[in-house]
């Protein structure tokens, strides 16, 4: 497919940087944050290691693990979870490709492949962990000395004082973290419609959170209308015939003429009107399309008149629809709408296990309980 000069103009676009939509002082209060967690775990490890150690008491991956828990702290890559366990995975990884594979770009590109795989695995994604798998693979002989004991010193141990430093700041700075999963709520109706989400709605509700947000306005929007489709798919599986039908508002009896069938119709606004016999039960239906059908074909009843005498007059029966279809109570609305469909008349009568009716479906039924639940 040929790209047109406003796709190439769209996809140049991406190469922009995005506008950050956080306050100045939250970009302040961030630079400080990463500053004092450096800072504090280089000199708790100097304290603890002194001045001459053959262990790296700071290695490059802290400095873009500070960047997430005190730049992005909502981030799920900047967890307290992601970071110990996304840095405790990849320095195990690389130390292990580091002893076994020869070779220092393959052992380097296997080790962030398979760090990236089981970061997955544990649900403990932390993007600083693949640099933490390549320092294992490519940080040279004093590194190499260490063995397995790099997993625990420096990167465990470090990984441990820069959180524990983001944790402390942030509490001090009144900021929220670790951002924890909250329990799912119970699920309630919503009795509120639907509103479409725009980008520009996204962007002004990022724009008023006081922290970063790694997502784009276009991503948020897209995701609120996914979700909005989701809500709405789930509410339709939920929902029952029960819920959607319409109490009856006429029936006509099988031997009645067919003007008493007219008249329910007009009087009531109906497009079908359910037939039952003499013990009430739904044996048909008669609809609009069925009168004028016939009204069409007899010219001699134009109006239903009174012209006729009576017993010249056609029964309910003679015109009605022989093949019923109907609904239960407990009927979920996927299949109520796929019956619905198949209705020219859009009309459907819910019966219980004696057949007989207790409420009528039609598509505005169908429409107006969607949109309003």
């Amino acid at each position: 497919m040929a790209m047109t000069r406003r796709d190439v103009k769209d996809w140049m676009a991406g190469f922009l940087p995005a506008v950050v939509a956080v306050h100045w002082r939250e970009r302040l209060r961030a630079g400080i944050g990463a500053l004092c967690g450096i800072a504090v775990t280089g000199g708790l490890m100097l304290w603890l290691l002194g001045p001459v150690s053959y262990i790296p008491w700071l290695v490059a991956p802290m400095g873009a693990s500070a960047v997430l828990l005190f730049g992005v702290p909502a981030s799920p890559l900047a967890q307290p979870w992601s970071i110990l366990g996304g840095n405790l995975v990849a320095a195990v990884v690389g130390v292990t490709c580091a002893m076994f594979i020869p070779t220092p770009v393959i052992a380097a590109a296997t080790a962030v492949g398979v760090s990236i795989a089981l970061m997955f695995t544990f649900r403990c994604v932390h993007p600083p962990s693949g640099a933490v798998a390549l320092t294992a693979v490519l940080g040279g002989p004093a590194v190499h000395a260490l063995g397995y004991g790099f997993v625990l010193e420096p990167i465990a141990l470090q990984s441990v004082m820069l959180l524990g430093s983001a944790i402390g700041y942030h509490a001090i700075t009144g900021h929220r973290y670790p951002h924890a999963t909250k329990a799912q709520a119970p699920a309630r109706p919503v009795n509120a419609q639907a509103i479409p989400v725009t980008t520009a709605d996204a962007e002004k509700a990022l724009a008023r959170r006081s922290e970063l947000l790694d997502i784009s306005a276009d991503d948020l929007a897209s995701l609120m209308r996914d979700t909005q489709r989701e809500a709405f798919a789930r509410r339709a599986q939920e929902l029952t015939a029960a819920d959607v039908m319409a109490p009856p508002l006429a029936k006509v009896q099988a031997h009645e003429e067919v003007p008493a069938a007219w008249r329910l119709l007009q009087r009531h606004g109906l497009d079908a009107v359910p037939v039952v016999d003499s013990e009430a039960r739904v044996i048909g239906l008669v609809t609009r399309h069925d009168l004028h059908t016939r009204r069409a074909r007899r010219q001699n009843w134009p109006r239903f008149g009174v012209s006729l005498g009576a017993g010249q007059r056609p029964a309910v029966r003679d015109l009605m629809q022989g093949d019923l279809k109907s609904a239960t109570a407990g009927m979920p609305l996927s299949e109520l709408v796929a019956l619905l469909s198949t209705q020219r008349h859009g009309t459907l009568p819910v019966l219980d296990d004696a057949a007989r009716l207790v409420g009528v479906v039609t598509h505005a039924d169908v429409l107006r309980k969607v949109v309003n639940a």
